[in-house]
């Protein structure tokens, strides 16, 4: 009798071991540009900025007359206001008249707003009269007015990369007008199935002779797919050394990973291991696991960048259940696709959610865990005409109708938009900044809200995000652990070559110049006031009235780019904004002060992975600050 050769199972990793044996493979394909129409279910590999405001011009809220608002001024139901009536504006349609002194124009929602108008009287409160148009209702600037920027600001950062694109990603580059995204590529995985008993579905089987139709092929690629690989499968491998080896080395030189399936045992006709030890290198054979045992990990080919291979048992339980619990993740790692999770989870109300309505509510939130890993609920409502909203919310929770509120603490189960849907690993919000984009960048899959300094700060005081950045003075102190600080100069952003010579606020307040704020929110806006104040010390005047005195000084836009971009639009003389803006649009820049952003970290929350990281990346930002004008690290 002649004895063969056996390849024995000796040492079995622990399960430990064969992920870091996979995790260490190198799966990672190119990115590419894909278009955006195409872009469903793959993930960012780069940064997107909005290259445009959203809506990219003031337009009507509501139906109604646009005014000048001060024309309004204490009108009420005794003592209304007569506007003469001088034409209208619909939809979609470019405005043909202008609003003067005591004029008005009938507008529809989402009209543009005629120039000389600031704001619109819905029209409930107002009456037609002879060609006149009778005002019930006193208005301030900006009233039912989304102004350009208000739903997405130009020059924010829009999606970060590793963003998973839904169709919430894709309504928003939708609105931003982009055509096609850059994406991390779809690892190419090659599968070989392996073994004399196989028969490919729909050819002739002879049972009497053993065999059996592959079943791995097809179960396997399937679950490549579904872990956002993209599959290439080759002609049947019997157990012949030599045709094996062609088939392993040609999917090898075409594929980012090669699987194979059977022919992994310790039987001596089961020779696949002998074509990876000769031809690449075998990094594990046999793992303590029940299903799945027989399992090869290792590489193909002996360039400069060999495949990854795994080989899979040959039975098919064993084979998908050892796909999915030590390949599939890998794949979804090389794809940047996050852990899939089941449609629902339970949470916890991070804050206390008045309703009362006596209507059912399906209530958009978000999820962020805290440091325990639990996880927290909060309501993310910006109004049904914002594409933002899509991005920040997760899911919705049901809220029954005789519900009055939700408690701080109350289990709540929210749907999922998606299965993908995960927590962000940070959840930040304030201070929009263009530094901090890029320090963003360097974290996994973080969220920012850029709500301003002020609700940044009165959000942290309520506990729910993990971090939040402000700037400029503030009001009151809060619990806050700090991480980090950077500086930034502000002033004036005017147009290329300063045509107005505008020198400082006092050219705002002296002369007839049109200008473009930032909300009462903004921390930046709070710096403008502190230096406005001082002017007012100087002059041994009142900050107000310097204030009123600044043609547009309440009209305020969302982000910080939004005023430059009004003024590139012709819209204002100079803008409150950055050094950095100024420059990165070719515009002008008048220098006022520095203020300090600042990261400020929730006390409850130190010891969270991705806090601690952001306190890394922020000690290592120096070169990010190099790259931006008027930064300097503190």
């Amino acid at each position: 009798m002649v004895r063969v050769s056996r390849k024995e199972f000796r040492d079995l990793a622990d399960p430990v071991e064969a992920h870091e044996a996979i995790a260490g493979l190198d799966l990672t394909p190119e990115a590419e540009t894909v278009p955006l129409r195409e872009s469903r279910g793959r993930v960012l590999a780069e940064r997107v900025d909005a290259g445009m405001d959203v809506p990219g011009f003031d337009r009507a809220s509501m139906d109604g007359y646009a005014v000048r608002a001060e024309d309004t001024f204490g009108a009420d139901e005794g003592s209304p206001r007569e506007l003469a009536l001088v034409g209208a504006v619909h939809a979609g349609v470019e405005p043909d008249v202008t609003v003067g002194d005591g004029e008005a124009a009938e507008i529809s929602t989402g009209a543009v707003m005629p120039d000389g108008a600031d704001a619109v009287v819905i029209v409930e409160r107002t009456e037609e009269r002879g060609g006149n148009v009778v005002v019930r209702d006193a208005v301030a600037p900006g009233d039912s007015v989304m102004l350009a920027g208000a739903d997405v600001a130009a020059g924010a950062r829009a999606l970060g990369p590793g963003t998973l694109l839904t169709p919430r990603e894709i309504g928003l580059l939708s609105a931003l007008g982009v055509d096609e995204v850059p994406v991390r590529g779809k690892p190419t995985v090659g599968i070989v199935s392996t073994g004399d008993e196989l028969v490919r579905p729909g050819e002739p089987l002879n049972s009497d002779a053993g065999q059996i139709y592959d079943v791995n092929s097809y179960t396997v690629a399937t679950g490549v797919e579904e872990a956002g690989g993209e599959v290439r499968t080759y002609p049947h491998a019997g157990d012949d050394f030599e045709e094996m080896e062609r088939l392993l080395i040609e999917a090898a030189e075409e594929c980012d990973l090669v699987l194979s399936s059977g022919s992994t045992s310790a039987s001596a006709v089961d020779v696949i291991y002998r074509v990876i030890e000769e031809r690449g290198e075998l990094l594990l054979h046999g793992v303590s696991v029940k299903p799945g045992k027989p399992m090869l990990v290792g590489t193909l080919g002996t360039g400069e960048s060999p495949s990854a291979y795994v080989g899979l048992p040959g039975y098919p339980v064993s084979a998908l259940t050892i796909f999915r619990t030590f390949v599939a993740p890998a794949i979804r790692r090389a794809a940047g696709l996050p852990e899939p999770r089941t449609a629902t989870v339970s949470g916890s109300m991070a804050v206390r959610e008045r309703y009362g309505e006596g209507r059912m509510r399906l209530m958009p939130v978000g999820l962020v865990e805290d440091e325990g890993g639990e996880t927290l609920v909060y309501p993310v409502d910006k109004g049904s005409g914002a594409t933002t909203s899509l991005v920040e919310a997760d899911g919705v929770v049901e809220i029954h109708p005789d519900t009055d509120y939700l408690a701080e603490g109350e289990s709540v189960e929210v749907r999922l938009f998606s299965p993908d849907v995960r927590p962000p690993t940070l959840l930040g919000v304030g201070e929009d900044d263009p530094a901090l984009s890029r320090l963003l960048d360097r974290l996994d899959a973080p969220r920012f809200l850029p709500v301003g300094t002020r609700e940044g700060l009165r959000r942290l005081r309520g506990g729910v995000p993990d971090v939040a950045v402000a700037t400029g003075p503030v009001d009151r102190d809060v619990d806050a652990v700090e991480l980090g600080r950077w500086t930034r100069e502000w002033g004036l952003v005017v147009p290329a070559d300063n045509p107005e010579s505008v020198t400082g606020l006092a050219d705002l307040v002296e002369r007839d110049l049109r200008f473009v704020n930032r909300g009462t929110d903004s921390g930046l806006r709070s710096s403008l006031e502190a230096a406005l104040g001082d002017l007012a010390d100087d002059r041994g005047a009142n900050r107000r009235d310097l204030a009123d005195a600044i043609s547009g000084y309440e009209l305020t836009t969302k982000a910080t780019e939004s005023p430059a971009r009004a003024v590139l639009r012709g819209k204002a003389d100079a803008g409150l904004g950055l050094r950095a803006t100024a420059e990165h649009l070719g515009m002008a820049f008048v220098p006022v002060g520095r203020e300090s952003v600042r990261v400020l970290a929730n006390p409850e929350r130190t010891k969270k992975s991705s806090v601690e990281a952001f306190a890394s990346v922020l000690e290592a930002a120096g070169d990010v600050f190099d790259r931006l004008d008027g930064y300097e690290p503190n």
